[in-house]
């Protein structure tokens, strides 16, 4: 299945019935008169989160979605059928925007959440509206009104707790592999990850802790440049980051400031949100030179951070002990 995280769509609600002009003409029946039903209302275009779907793909090739038209009055008063409502599913943490005013509809967070975001049209009144004691025999009726037709953005924002992020080949799909069942490719060359992947970490509670592993970020990432600009909206939501660089790179402490800007330049609250900064892939350097490197981070980013080796499983007690802490605070 392919991954894909945003679509746009033009959706259309259903057109309102015609009313119709019709007069009862029926043997012994002197008081005839009009009897033009009204037409159905039109069909109106849902939204509806879908905890079993994972990507936007349905959306990515469809040009127009349009919902059912109401049906035209018939005689002897009946009125048209209304249009069926169209429901479409879409996954959780999907967020609806209009394309050309840049409004959100709405955000669908919880399975089972609607969201309308097309009204269908009202049908037109037959003749026997327009009856009075001026006007016996009408002959007027209204046509039905066309639905509302939106261009819209659809966006999805994984619903993760903890984001994992990093420069490429940081070791951030080891991590998750070895924290939860999640299976990432893992290689040893630079944008591996290509989309982004989920795990679920068990709390010593039993409960399931949703962990996001992105795309590695490089430099200018939120300008447009590399894979990480595709997948930062991902984090969004998130409300702990661990930040993962490799202590073994020719200068980890540029390469967490690479990210750091990154975050800033992107905003959303990113940079004020809680992180963990983890240098991982201690096994490949002296115990000298981590310790220095630990003293380098605080001085300079003015924070503490927490040696790992994910290939290793080492140090992720500690690593999982300060998120759970970070979490519940």
């Amino acid at each position: 299945m392919r991954f894909i995280d945003q679509a746009i769509i033009k959706v259309r609600a259903g057109r309102g019935g015609d009313g119709i002009v019709s007069f009862r003409r029926e043997k012994y029946v002197p008081a005839g008169g009009p009897s033009g039903g009204d037409g159905g209302n039109g069909g109106k275009v849902i939204f509806q989160a879908d905890s079993n779907l994972q990507t936007l793909l349905d959306f990515k090739f469809k040009q127009l979605i349009s919902a059912e038209d109401g049906r035209r009055g018939g005689p002897n008063k009946c009125s048209g059928a209304c249009g069926n409502d169209l429901v479409l599913k879409v996954p959780c943490g999907t967020e609806v925007k209009d394309v050309d005013t840049g409004i959100i509809f709405g955000d669908l967070t919880v399975d089972g959440e609607t969201l309308v975001v097309a009204f269908g049209g009202m049908g037109g009144l037959g003749n026997a509206h327009y009856l009075s004691n001026r006007n016996r025999a009408p002959e007027k009726f209204t046509e039905g009104k066309d639905g509302e037709e939106w261009l819209l953005n659809l966006e999805l924002k994984l619903l993760a707790e903890v984001g994992i992020i990093g420069l490429p080949n940081a070791g951030k799909s080891t991590l998750i592999s070895v924290l939860s069942s999640a299976k990432p490719k893992i290689a040893d060359y630079p944008f591996t990850t290509l989309i982004p992947n989920l795990g679920v970490v068990r709390k010593p509670s039993g409960d399931g802790t949703l962990f996001a592993d992105i795309p590695g970020l490089i430099a200018g990432a939120a300008q447009g440049i590399g894979l990480g600009h595709e997948f930062l909206r991902h984090i969004e939501r998130t409300k702990l980051l661990i930040h993962v660089v490799d202590v073994s790179s020719s200068d980890p402490l540029r390469d967490a400031q690479v990210v750091e800007k990154e975050l800033l330049a992107y905003q959303h609250g990113l940079v004020d949100r809680p992180r963990i900064l983890v240098l991982n892939k201690k096994e490949l350097i002296d115990e000298k030179t981590l310790r220095e490197l630990g003293e380098n981070f605080k001085k300079e980013i003015g924070s503490n951070v927490l040696f790992i080796s994910a290939a290793m499983n080492e140090g992720l007690d500690i690593l999982l002990t300060k998120i759970w802490q970070t979490l519940e605070a």
